[in-house]
């Protein structure tokens, strides 16, 4: 049941000396192209970082969160292309990047990984080392790896009753 999943993964900032295989890699990939995207744009790309030199560089672009640089994979999301006009008033580009991450996080939780999503960059230095193109954004980053603690933590969550109505909004 994918709620397992949804049950283990955490943020992950702690890991493993020890690199993700190729095939896990590839199933964590896998999973972020096969998610849906508003009327299926796709507006993404994936960047994977593995070399140790650029991941430190990138630790630093990440206002010096020193475990991104410690990390065996760094995956840099791109949107590529405007979105689709959701509701009328946002582009669904963000937001398709998130479910795509999503599923990669959660892979990565059935696969033994961590993974932990990284909004606190500066977007013209990931851009730099990476040799993103002035017209690309750079969405979020993603670290993956295995976690030096796979043990489950508590989420703390506001109860059902409170997030959910039914009928109307209440």
């Amino acid at each position: 049941m994918i709620l397992k999943e949804i049950l283990k993964r955490k943020s992950v900032r702690s890991y493993l000396d020890r690199p993700v295989e190729d095939e896990k890699l590839s199933e964590v990939l896998e999973a972020g192209r096969l998610a849906p995207s508003a009327s299926n744009i796709q507006p993404w790309k994936f960047i994977v970082v593995k070399d140790k030199k650029r991941r430190e560089k990138l630790a630093i672009a990440c206002k010096n969160q020193k475990f991104v640089g410690e990390v065996p994979v760094i995956i840099a999301a791109c949107i590529v292309s405007k979105g689709y006009n959701m509701g009328g008033w946002y582009d669904s580009a963000v937001l398709d990047i998130g479910i795509a991450f999503d599923h990669m996080t959660l892979q990565a939780v059935h696969l033994g990984l961590g993974t932990c999503w990284i909004g606190a960059f500066k977007e013209n230095e990931v851009k730099k080392i990476l040799k993103i193109p002035d017209e690309i954004r750079v969405a979020a980053l993603l670290t993956l790896g295995y976690p030096k603690d796979p043990s489950m933590v508590k989420k703390n969550r506001k109860p059902i009753e409170e997030i959910v109505s039914y009928k109307k909004y209440t």
